[in-house]
């Protein structure tokens, strides 16, 4: 599902330079912002391989896996990881 929002590349299409750079900034305020590597690879068109790899190179720590999936613990934090995304991609 790449979105047009994303502005990607088509995939396969080798990212050089100012270009590589400028999507790995995007794709680090997002991440940063909460929103999942396989997120982040469906909406740009991306493997997930390729969008991890690109995090790393821009030097962000990656988050651990998993966390609690139940309860209004867990509803709390999505409704703040959604309104945290949602911020994320109006800045873009």
């Amino acid at each position: 599902m790449a979105s047009a929002q994303s502005g990607s590349s088509p995939k396969g299409a080798r990212i050089v330079g100012d270009a590589r750079s400028a999507l790995a900034d995007r794709l680090r305020i997002r991440y940063e912002a909460g929103e999942s590597i396989r997120s982040l690879a469906s909406d740009f068109g991306r493997s997930y391989g390729f969008v991890q790899g690109l995090l790393k190179e821009s030097g962000v720590e990656l988050r651990g896996r998993g966390g609690a999936t139940r309860g209004a613990a867990a509803e709390q934090r999505r409704a703040e990881l959604k309104q945290a995304i949602d911020q994320a991609r109006a800045a873009e």
